[in-house]
């Protein structure tokens, strides 16, 4: 089965044979070099150095976003969500659960970030610390422009928080003149890793004191981070999770790194919305707006989701549905995974062949 949805995604067979490494007590050594050798190899991918710690934790990556929303934003500080899509409002909702001050700028889903109206809500705002934001928002496949907003935040500065989930690994991801403060992202998107590990890179200097009471107990990233940089954990572990993403990212960076990736999501986005095209299916976001990553089209005519995904799904091939008011006018495609040029363009001549029977 080949997986077009936005993650879990489809492993190469070295990736999925490193879950079969022996079992690990996470209280020795064994695992305490595991999970120090992951830590350094997130670094890696954006080569960023010593001012900068990852930070593990066990859970998708919406973990890693509360994570970073309940630990970073302290409580004399205000918040400001950015919301394009259904991850920015999950922002808010993570915001909202933790009692944070916190203001919104809202959009429909398919539109970019509006900059005047974001200069105009700051200026009245002044008292804004922290600025969250979804760099790749999967509602839409839309990639918001992080290099437009790093500026604006510099100048008031106030701390550019990232939700990274679906771009880190296979997107520009610029820490240092973007101004980044904290990025949250996943094992299982662009990295090529199994669902239950996710990480927070951040910068060292934003973590709260240690006398700073914190939010929540499991996902405190002071707590972690303290306890990783002492070769520990607050809690247990998914160890084999671990060992998958330690394989992906030893692979990724023999292939070259986070820009090969790039290039070749690019590749087979382009194959897919090139082969889209000569059969009338439009895309939902007009062309340089969206990642490499996922694109969003409307169905073909005459179809309805359900019955066009069931067909793909006969066919190997797993599409992914839009959310919302979105939900019957569009479908997703995703480039994740181990996926090759053969796959998608047998992925074409299927969608071809299902609009020709219809």
């Amino acid at each position: 089965m080949i997986l077009l949805n936005p993650g879990p995604v489809n492993l190469s067979d070295r990736v999925r044979n490193a879950l079969l490494r022996p079992d690990l007590c996470h209280r020795e050594v064994e695992f305490s070099q595991l999970q120090s050798r992951i830590r350094e190899q997130l670094l890696q991918v954006y080569g960023l150095g010593s001012g900068w710690a990852a930070i593990l934790l066990t859970g998708s990556g919406t973990a890693a976003m509360e994570a970073m929303i309940s630990s970073l934003v302290p409580t004399d500080g205000k918040l400001l969500v950015i919301e394009n899509g259904v991850y920015g409002e999950r922002l808010s909702k993570i915001a909202k659960i933790h009692g944070i001050n916190y203001i919104t700028l809202s959009h429909p889903w398919d539109a970019e970030i509006d900059i005047n109206a974001l200069i105009k809500l700051l200026d009245e705002n002044a008292d804004i610390t922290h600025l969250a934001v979804v760099h790749h928002e999967t509602t839409t496949g839309r990639l918001n422009n992080l290099a437009e907003l790093a500026p604006i935040c510099q100048e008031r500065r106030i701390k550019l928080l990232v939700d990274g989930v679906s771009s880190f690994g296979a997107e520009e991801l610029n820490f240092a003149d973007w101004g980044i403060t904290a990025c949250a992202a996943t094992a299982n998107k662009c990295l090529h890793g199994v669902p239950g590990v996710s990480f927070v890179i951040l910068q060292r200097d934003a973590l709260p004191s240690v006398d700073t009471i914190p939010r929540t107990l499991y996902l405190d990233l002071g707590t972690y981070c303290q306890q990783q940089d002492r070769g520990g954990t607050p809690f247990t572990q998914s160890i084999q999770t671990f060992y998958a993403l330690t394989e992906a990212l030893q692979e990724m960076a023999e292939a070259g790194g986070w820009r090969v990736r790039h290039n070749h999501y690019n590749q087979l986005a382009s194959l897919v919305r090139d082969g889209l095209a000569s059969m009338g299916i439009k895309p939902l976001l007009p062309f340089g707006s969206s990642s490499v990553v996922l694109n969003a089209y409307y169905l073909p005519d005459g179809f309805r989701y359900e019955e066009f995904h069931d067909q793909l799904k006969a066919q190997d091939y797993i599409i992914y549905s839009g959310q919302g008011n979105l939900a019957q006018s569009i479908f997703r495609v995703s480039t994740m995974g181990a996926i090759t040029h053969a796959d998608m363009e047998r992925f074409i001549g299927v969608v071809k062949q299902i609009i020709d029977h219809s």
